[in-house]
C-alpha cells in the first residue's frame, strides 16, 4: 500500500494554512517555492482539497488558498480522500471464480470473498485511525517534535504579505 506524495504535501501545506490571518490566503507560487515543487503539481493537488471542501480558493492578485474549515475539523482521512479518491486499497477481483472448482460454474451461490471481508475491516480500522488525527493535532504535534525555530521561521514566511 502506498500513497502518493501528495498526501505529504497536502498535509504540509495545510498546515501552512492554519496560521495565516482568516482575511488573507497564500498563494500556490509561496507553497510550491517553500516546497521546493512545482506550482503546476501542487495546483493540481489544491484544486481536489477546493473540491473536497477543505480550502477555498481566493481569486485576485493577491488571492490564493486558506482552510475552508478549522483545522480541527480536517482529519488526515480527508485529505487522503481527497488527494487519492475514495476508492479501497484492496481490489477484490473475484479470483475464487477462476479457480479449478468454480470454472465450471458448479457452485453458482454467491458468497462473499473472505480475503475481501477481510482487507476491507482492516482499512476501515485504518480510516477510523486517520479520522482521529487532525490538521490541529499535527499542528501541535509539529510544536513539540520540530525546533521552535523552524515553526516561527516557517510561520513568518507564510504571514509575509508582500510575498
Amino acid at each position: 500500500m502506498q500513497y502518493s506524495i501528495g498526501v505529504e504535501y497536502a498535509l504540509h501545506c495545510l498546515v501552512y494554512l492554519i496560521d495565516i490571518p482568516e482575511d488573507s490566503s497564500t498563494g500556490i507560487k509561496e507553497l510550491s517555492s517553500f516546497q521546493g515543487i512545482s506550482d503546476t503539481y501542487l495546483s493540481k493537488i489544491f484544486t481536489k482539497l477546493s473540491k473536497a471542501g477543505i480550502v477555498s480558493s481566493v481569486p485576485g492578485v493577491k488571492g490564493g488558498y486558506r482552510l475552508a474549515k478549522y483545522p480541527d475539523e480536517i482529519s488526515f482521512w480527508d485529505v487522503i480522500k481527497a488527494v487519492e479518491g475514495p476508492k479501497p486499497i484492496f481490489q477484490c477481483k473475484n479470483i475464487k471464480d477462476n479457480g479449478y472448482l468454480y470454472r465450471e460454474n458448479c457452485c453458482s451461490a454467491p458468497s462473499s470473498c473472505t480475503i475481501n471481508i477481510v482487507m476491507l475491516a482492516a482499512e476501515e480500522k485504518m480510516r477510523d485511525f486517520l479520522r482521529s488525527k487532525t490538521l490541529a493535532w499535527l499542528n501541535e504535534e509539529l510544536d513539540v517534535v520540530l525546533p521552535k525555530q523552524m515553526r516561527e521561521e516557517t510561520r513568518k514566511y507564510f504571514s509575509k504579505s508582500d510575498i
